[in-house]
């Protein structure tokens, strides 16, 4: 295939004459192309090569000097943000110390919630446990509650529906007297708060 170029492995190239030659066309190469990019993109670029024999070759799209010296200032000030200030590391220090007993006592709060570790507690610091758990099954059994009336609720309109398109269409719609019955006993006992 005519025009297709083999692609040569990058490493370093042994024959002395050759790496020089290589250098000389990869340099003029990538000088070209640095000028274009300042060129195309209006960009300040500066470049510095140095050989083999340490012969200096650079291009600038400005002056260096300036090149230099703007590239200074920027990494001067990069390093100045992200340096920690010694104040702001001692706070993070102490909200990270702050934030891991906070960790740990929430922790412990909740396996003696659950039952756990609670040998330590006084008899008082149990009777707040016990009326925390009270109050967190009152909600709970409430909010159960409510959403179960809310599902008969909807059942119940869905009946009433139905019994309507049966009616429409000159059917007899199947008795519900013993579901009627077992309605009013369960909201009977979720109104009494017994736990069915």
């Amino acid at each position: 295939m005519a025009g297709k170029r083999e692609r040569i492995a990058i490493r370093r190239i042994d024959n002395l004459a050759a790496r020089q030659v290589t250098f000389s066309k990869r340099r003029r190469g990538l000088f070209k192309k640095a000028e274009e990019l300042s060129i195309l993109c209006d960009a300040e670029v500066g470049l510095v090569v140095f050989s083999a024999t340490g012969k200096l070759f650079h291009f600038a799209s400005s002056s260096m000097n300036r090149i230099i010296d703007r590239y200074d200032s920027h990494s001067k000030t990069l390093q100045k943000s992200e340096a920690p200030s010694q104040l702001q590391s001692h706070v993070d220090d102490s909200t990270c110390a702050r934030l891991r007993e906070e960790l740990a006592e929430a922790s412990l709060k909740l396996r003696q919630m659950r039952g756990e570790e609670l040998q330590r507690l006084s008899v008082q610091q149990l009777q707040e446990l016990e009326k925390t758990l009270e109050s967190g099954l009152g909600s709970v059994l409430k909010t159960k509650s409510q959403k179960i009336l809310d599902e008969i609720n909807g059942l119940e309109r869905k009946n009433a529906t139905d019994r309507g398109e049966f009616k429409a269409k000159g059917a007899s719609y199947p008795d519900g007297k013993d579901g009627d019955a077992a309605r009013c006993r369960f909201r009977s006992c979720v109104r009494g708060r017994t736990v069915i």
